[in-house]
């Protein structure tokens, strides 16, 4: 099946195709950013987001189609982000969707965000199979699932408050980095000077898998206001917070592979493209004999490929809905059916 994958669950624009066919894989596939539209704000505006995405999104199906060689007529089935997200900017690509199915009389299949990113890294070479356990952890989602199928997800622990993407962007603002702050931040950390700075580990001194990264924030706010705030001094306080949050992650991530009895990690998500956290992960995971599978860093931010690629799946299955056009801005992944019966 050739899938056309469509995400706009918040302020990226995502279109891809997908070929089932041996060898073929991701065709094509384009992002675009609505992030200089929402710097002047300092974070996402709903409505602005949604009405970009009408203005990108037939514009990119069409330069994503030309890059695939394909033309709609090509097409075998329709996949789209139905949630979670931002419900006006889920309905532009849900209509959007709907009506190329319907025009084209092929079958639509609505895909959840974050099935998704958990999915994304099975595009790559030598991909994991379940089951194994997977780490989401982006700007909305911090979650650590076991996946015993596709399809099949049992939530093992998750964050209580801000997620670990949602600190990174909240503690660069409160530092004075300009929007978006997460990447910034991460980058300005590499000048930082390892332990100049060392914050708590939270709830790794404690069971569980929950996480908590508000606390953390506080922290790191005190210790800026008291500190001289010089340059070499924000870079310091940065690798401090990103040594505590990569860390957290990395006690949680091992801690859920002893839970699930496995020693495949699979991670996914925005801030799965840092490089520190990408590497304390594989090296944790080697150490036990294991693996850590990471998608690309341009396919761990939203994107089309993974909707492509789970709507294909889901539609190679003989899964599709109905021609209504709805979106679940809030969406509990247990509540997915398995790709199969028998899963």
């Amino acid at each position: 099946m050739r899938v056309l994958g469509i995400e706009t669950s918040c302020d990226e624009t995502g279109v891809a195709v997908y070929d089932t066919a041996p060898g073929a894989g991701l065709r094509a596939h384009a992002v675009y950013s609505q992030i200089a539209l929402h710097a002047e704000y300092g974070g996402v505006v709903p409505e602005l987001a949604s009405r970009d995405h009408v203005r990108k999104l037939l514009p990119l199906v069409r330069q994503t189609l030309a890059e695939a060689g394909l033309g709609v007529a090509d097409l075998d089935g329709v996949a789209y982000t139905a949630g979670p997200g931002l419900v006006g900017a889920l309905l532009v690509g849900a209509g959007t969707a709907r009506a190329l199915a319907w025009a084209l009389d092929v079958p639509a299949v609505a895909v959840h965000h974050m099935e998704g990113h958990l999915l994304a890294p099975l595009m790559e070479d030598n991909p994991p199979q379940p089951p194994f356990v997977a780490l989401l952890v982006s700007g909305g989602h911090t979650q650590l699932v076991a996946v015993e199928a596709i399809g099949r997800y049992r939530l093992l622990g998750e964050t209580l408050d801000d997620a670990a993407g949602e600190a990174f962007d909240k503690t660069a603002k409160l530092m004075g980095l300009p929007y978006p702050g997460g990447p910034q931040l991460a980058a300005l950390a590499e000048q930082g000077t390892p332990g100049a700075y060392r914050f708590s580990r939270p709830m790794t001194d404690r069971p569980g898998l929950d996480f908590s990264f508000s606390g953390l924030k506080t922290q790191v706010l005190l210790a800026w206001q008291q500190s001289d705030q010089s340059a070499q001094t924000r870079a310091d306080i940065a690798r401090g917070f990103e040594d505590a949050v990569v860390d957290t992650l990395a006690i949680k991530c091992a801690r859920a592979l002893d839970a699930a009895g496995s020693d495949v990690l699979v991670v996914a998500g925005g801030v799965g493209a840092n490089t520190r956290l990408r590497a304390q992960l594989q090296a944790m995971c080697a150490g036990r004999g294991g693996r850590a599978c990471f998608p690309r860093p341009s396919l761990c931010t939203d994107n089309g490929a993974m909707i492509a690629f789970a709507g294909a799946l889901r539609l190679e299955a003989g899964q599709r809905q109905d021609s209504q056009v709805k979106v679940t801005p809030r969406w509990d992944m247990a509540d997915l059916p398995p790709l199969t019966a028998d899963a």
